[in-house]
């Protein structure tokens, strides 16, 4: 999953969340509209994580953002930039 890198020297960041699993054709749409838009993000696949395969197991691609919000598919690069700004 390709994923731009966060900075590490940057506390103030704004820190974006991609759930995701590995073969998932809608998680690769997701990513390429976050790097289209040239947000960093971390891609977190949930099938590693039991509590997050739970909650995010038939939601994903899920987009969460620093502050608790979360963009659930389907969204396009519209709704992404609304999810962004708000």
């Amino acid at each position: 999953m390709p994923e731009l890198p966060l900075d590490p020297k940057s506390e103030s960041q704004q820190v974006y969340v991609l759930y995701h699993t590995e073969g998932c054709h809608l998680c690769e749409l997701a990513a390429d509209l976050l790097a289209k838009a040239g947000i960093a993000f971390q891609a977190i696949d949930i099938c590693d994580d039991e509590t997050l395969a739970e909650r995010y197991g038939v939601s994903i691609p899920v987009v969460k953002a620093w502050d608790g919000r979360c963009l659930f598919w389907p969204f396009n690069a519209t709704q992404l930039q609304d999810f962004l700004g708000a």
